[in-house]
């Protein structure tokens, strides 16, 4: 569902050049080609691609923090590019990078960046919920990657803002900061706070966006809901949780032709290891296990696993390299 209360961020059209490179002739390199999304209140909205897509880009320009080539962008209701520190105040930032200054402890850094607004987060709260006091004392250049993300949300949050920009949030993080960090984060959602979050980990997106925008080469591929995305492409009448992959082990060499429907995908992914995916039905599954049955095969092992948000994007953007 989108929200029928103004967007927090509107983009149309939006292309970025940057160049002139020499590797290119001295033209300009086109790295956002007529992108258009918007993102609501109460909301997160994931821009999914791999790296190199022009997420990261995208965001920078909807900040004002890159100038667009052309396209309109307004944020909060207003035209990044021309607003001044009144619209900055409402918005936070968390960039991929950090731009943290490596010689300052992250306690006294994030007191000075609250005495810059007028209504900031409480320091202390954001201490103790990113625990932040246990590597309090170390300057940002020996935090780990994952101690600077937590810093980094910290520091986008300290002004309470309306909506936040996250660009990889969960680069470096261990397991038990990355559930406290999405912890923060849907509570925010759920708090009225706009979030856009750029991402090139699908789990991430599955698990934590409201919409998504699937981008390929600086262009929209596709958007939707998560259960939208995952009914992409799904035959007529095959129930989503029939949308299987099966895995299992067995002798090399089967010939597993006319066991199963046209529609899945069969293959032998290495020496005695299969995959089926497709459409799979209760029948289908009966089918596979009475042709085990009548040649005396007993799979090592078998899993199920339901289609997800990185079997869309593989299907949009394909699996060669690039």
């Amino acid at each position: 569902m989108r929200s029928t209360e103004s967007p927090v961020l509107s983009i149309s059209g939006l292309i970025k050049d940057v160049g002139p490179l020499a590797s290119l002739d001295g033209k300009m390199l086109r790295v956002v080609s007529g992108l258009s999304l918007t993102a609501g209140r109460g909301q997160i909205t994931a821009l999914l691609g791999a790296n190199g897509a022009g997420k990261t880009t995208t965001i920078e320009c909807a900040q004002g923090l890159q100038r667009r080539t052309g396209g309109t962008i307004s944020l909060l209701g207003e035209d990044p590019d021309a607003a001044g520190a009144a619209l900055r105040s409402r918005v936070g930032v968390m960039l991929q990078d950090g731009g943290l200054p490596p010689s300052a402890h992250p306690i006294p850094l994030l007191k000075h960046i609250s005495g810059m607004y007028q209504d900031p987060w409480p320091v202390e709260d954001l201490i103790q919920r990113l625990g932040i006091n246990t590597f309090g004392r170390t300057t940002v250049r020996r935090l780990s990657g994952g101690q600077k993300q937590r810093l980094a949300l910290a520091a986008a949050l300290i002004g309470n803002p309306e909506v936040l920009f996250l660009d990889e949030p969960s680069a470096g993080l261990d397991p038990q900061s990355r559930q406290l960090v999405f912890e923060l984060i849907s509570e925010l959602r759920d708090s009225g706070m706009g979030i856009i979050l750029t991402t090139h980990l699908m789990d991430d997106a599955q698990r934590l966006a409201d919409y998504v925008y699937i981008i390929d080469a600086g262009r929209n591929v596709a958007e939707g809901t998560v259960a939208q995305l995952l009914q992409r492409n799904v035959p007529s009448g095959a129930a989503q949780e029939h949308i299987r992959t099966l895995l299992f082990e067995a002798p090399p060499g089967l010939d597993f032709t006319g066991v199963l429907p046209d529609t899945v995908d069969f293959r032998e992914t290495r020496a005695g290891s299969y995959s089926a995916t497709g459409a799979l039905t209760p029948h289908d599954l009966a089918a596979l296990t009475a042709w085990w049955a009548a040649r005396g095969i007993m799979p090592g092992s078998m899993s199920l696993e339901a289609r997800s948000l990185e079997d869309v994007f593989l299907d949009i953007s394909g699996r060669d390299l690039r």
